[in-house]
């Protein structure tokens, strides 16, 4: 039973810096009709759950410590019995939301794997510190989260980000995959690296 890619779209505030905003939100899960893994689980634990059904859930990925992406993943960890991973590096973004640690940390080669897939974990900070996407190459996908979105890069206006540390992840990281890869972003409509790439100097021109 081959893996494949559902998008769930969930919709709730995002609160930094004294600021809050209404998003909404992608939650991806990767896997087949036995097993997945779910990415950024944002907004509504029990419209996860729904959305996964009977489903054992191998491990709940996130790519970044934001609190829309992370607020509802400690209910959703445990309405699915799975554990909740982390790049250490955004832990101050979770300990303000949190009060218990994630289940467990993500590094960058961690190798996550699900109905016969492997998503591997590659750090691209500059949205936050401990930004991470997953690629999974038998997919032809990349999990981006905030860091590449179609038409740029993710913000980094506010605190715990940096422009040029994000150029240079997407550069060195994600434009060097391969161009038909399909880029799964953590807000509004998928992309592909073909898309992006003829752009890059635009958006460094362009700046944050």
């Amino acid at each position: 039973m081959s893996a494949r890619i559902e998008r769930l779209i969930t919709s709730g505030t995002f609160s930094l810096d004294g600021g809050t905003w209404d998003v909404d939100n992608n939650v991806w899960i990767v896997g087949n009709d036995d097993e997945v893994i779910v990415i950024d689980p944002a907004h509504d634990p029990d419209e996860i759950a729904s959305a996964v059904g009977r489903r054992t859930v191998r491990a709940i990925l996130l790519t970044h410590g934001h609190d829309d992406h992370i607020r509802a993943a400690v209910e959703t960890g445990q309405l699915l019995r799975a554990p909740v991973l982390l790049n250490p590096a955004d832990r101050m973004l979770w300990d303000a939301v949190h009060d218990t640690a994630p289940d467990g940390e993500i590094s960058g080669g961690d190798r996550f794997s699900v109905a016969g897939v492997e998503l591997i974990a590659v750090p691209t900070p500059g949205h936050s510190p401990g930004s991470t996407s997953f690629v999974a190459d038998t997919l032809g996908a990349v999990f981006t989260g905030d860091t590449l979105f179609q038409g740029g890069p993710g913000a980094t206006g506010r605190s715990c980000s940096d422009f040029p540390t994000i150029v240079e992840s997407i550069r060195e990281s994600l434009l060097t995959l391969p161009e038909e890869t399909v880029v799964y972003t953590g807000h509004g409509d998928t992309t592909t690296i073909a898309d992006e790439k003829p752009h890059l100097q635009e958006w460094i021109d362009r700046g944050h």
